[in-house]
């Protein structure tokens, strides 16, 4: 499943430490904290926000010394709620000079997500704790290992979510940037 995404996300209502105490007593690895700002564009040819249901996004990341250019699709191209997309994402070595080419091939900014991420890995989960400005706190369980569907890799994200025993907040069936548009679709 190379290029392929399966994650859930979840609003944090309870404390955070409650979710890191669990995963820290079955053996989970804690990374290091990191701040991401993502600028998401909008393709002249191609309208992302056009329609009803957004289904694509072409974003920059800048982190610590790092960046990356991303583009995903989320699936079903049609429905509100998505169960995974095809995610391409590269380094780049100059964020600035991606930045000016897409400006001057008319992608136009739609908005920047900024973000504290503290990301866990736990069996072939990974969790990324985001505290996202004027957004809150929230959660992300990503599927990091073998899986011959999107259905079995999802089932796996359900079952060891379910082996938490913690309270999670609401799913979120949104990207931060559909929340930073005003986008959310229906949970």
């Amino acid at each position: 499943m190379q290029y392929i995404e399966v994650e859930q996300k979840f609003r944090l209502l309870s404390p955070v430490d409650d979710l890191k105490a669990t995963l820290a007593a079955r053996g989970a690895k804690a990374g290091e904290s990191s701040r991401q700002v993502d600028t998401y564009y909008n393709a002249p040819h191609r309208d992302f926000l056009k329609g009803g249901v957004i289904s694509e996004w072409l974003r920059i990341r800048q982190e610590e010394g790092h960046a990356s250019l991303n583009f995903k699709r989320w699936y079903p191209l049609e429905e509100p709620i998505k169960t995974h997309c095809d995610e391409y994402e590269s380094a780049i070595s100059d964020a600035e000079a991606v930045r000016r080419t897409l400006a001057a091939m008319d992608f136009a900014e739609l908005t920047v997500v900024d973000k504290s991420r503290e990301e866990w890995h736990l069996d072939s989960i990974a969790l990324a704790f985001d505290t996202v400005a004027d957004l809150g706190n929230f959660v992300e369980f990503e599927f990091k290992g073998e899986a011959d569907s999107v259905e079995q890799a999802t089932a796996a994200i359900t079952a060891f979510i379910e082996s938490l025993d913690v309270e999670l907040g609401e799913r979120i069936n949104a990207g931060y940037p559909h929340m930073t548009l005003g986008l959310h679709p229906a949970v």
